[in-house]
């Protein structure tokens, strides 16, 4: 029987603080507490899988039968980014925090970008991405510039015009940080962040986001996967979270719906491993920008999919769904990403309904589980399977 893992991060959809959220400024966030009493959430399906009868999650209602199995997972890793969020679901804890800049980048790595781009730099800051381009874009253009500005997360955001610093440039200078920010100052990721408009309140950040990721420390799951002959199709980011390492297909997205699509293509194709979607939009769209409609929104479009894509599942399939970390839109104390637990929904025509595995520490539980469904030794990752637990 072809076996298939459909595994598919909601990006940022937590669901409640974790024991040490606290320490990252994050006591009493909730993303999905944010968002399950707006009008624009509905979310049968989610529901129906299990969601709100997992540990520790007020939100909603619970049902009386569930479809799937369901846990709380607790993040291991000394984190709340996207890269880190990734590297532990694959396998991979890490104990030490990247590293951040909360003051901006030192001058004279700044003096060095500026001298092998041959572009001023503005900015140098923590910001929002849509707000300094309210504050930065116009001088950006005037200047040529390009605009630098980080997180609280560990980020080297470059942002520059399209009509004035082609895409495919402003990857370049991206692969060019990329290079220098190493060992001290080796970031997770170096994002492009191309934008369009003629004046702060026309311009919008475009589809043409690139995201260059520090290489993983280790072997994670995709690696593991990809050596013993499985299918590892990376779609939306992914291929750039994994620099590329172990994937075997990557499919480009412009955001939520496009990934959907993409999901809902590949059911209907024969491979043998692992499909890896990830949703950007939850995270990028709705919860660094506090939109709680529009993440509530997000979460519907993504269930309606779900109403259309467990119906279409194989006998040897498995459908997983989980996040990175939390984003709560409705936290305003900052913009920034939020320490919470996240969600895993396993359904499956050979999973046992119902199944409550409470709270299980660290995000390696996925790729654990997932290994040992796929007949792959995962005896170098962290986390414990639960394949035994919820199988029929």
């Amino acid at each position: 029987m072809e076996k298939r893992v459909f595994l598919i991060v909601l990006d940022s959809f937590g669901i409640g603080a974790e024991p040490d959220a606290a320490a990252f400024g994050d006591e009493g966030t909730n993303t999905l507490g944010a968002i399950a009493g707006h009008p624009n959430f509905n979310c049968p399906n989610l529901k129906k899988l299990g969601l709100f009868n997992i540990d520790g999650v007020t939100a909603g209602e619970t049902t009386d039968a569930p479809a799937g199995a369901f846990a709380r997972l607790q993040e291991q890793s000394m984190g709340k980014d996207t890269t880190i969020g990734h590297w532990e679901i694959a396998g991979v804890v890490s104990p030490n925090p990247l590293p951040t800049f909360p003051n901006g980048f030192p001058e004279e790595l700044i003096q060095e970008f500026e001298a092998k781009t041959g572009h001023k730099v503005l900015c140098n800051l923590p910001y929002s991405g849509t707000e300094v381009l309210k504050d930065y874009g116009e001088q950006a253009m005037k200047e040529n510039a390009l605009i630098v500005y980080t997180s609280a997360d560990s980020v080297f955001q470059v942002a520059a015009h399209e009509e004035l610093v082609p895409v495919p440039e402003l990857y370049r200078y991206c692969e060019i940080a990329r290079e220098m920010l190493k060992g001290a100052y080796g970031v997770g990721r170096v994002i492009a962040r191309p934008f369009l408009g003629s004046s702060a309140e026309t311009f919008y950040r475009t589809t043409n986001r690139h995201d260059l990721s520090l290489k993983p420390p280790r072997a994670t799951m995709l690696d593991l996967l990809k050596e013993a002959g499985r299918d590892v199709i990376a779609v939306g980011k992914i291929f750039d979270i994994f620099d590329g390492q172990g994937v075997t297909e990557k499919i480009k997205t412009t955001g939520n719906t496009n990934g959907i699509a993409f999901t809902k293509a590949l059911q209907t194709r024969d491979f043998e491993g692992l499909a890896f979607v990830n949703l950007v939009d939850f995270d990028m769209l709705y919860g660094h920008r506090r939109d709680v409609p529009g993440y509530a929104a997000a979460a519907t479009e993504f269930d309606r999919f779900l109403a259309d894509f467990i119906p279409g599942m194989r006998e040897g399939d498995l459908l997983m769904i989980t996040a990175d970390h939390g984003c709560d839109p409705s936290y305003t104390k900052t913009t920034d990403h939020t320490r919470e637990y996240v969600p895993y929904l396993v359904w499956g025509k050979g999973v046992k309904p119902g199944v409550d595995l409470g709270t299980r520490l660290c995000f390696g539980t996925i790729a654990q589980t997932v290994c040992e469904y796929l007949g792959v030794d995962a005896s170098s990752l962290d986390g414990h399977s639960v394949l035994q637990e919820i199988l029929k």
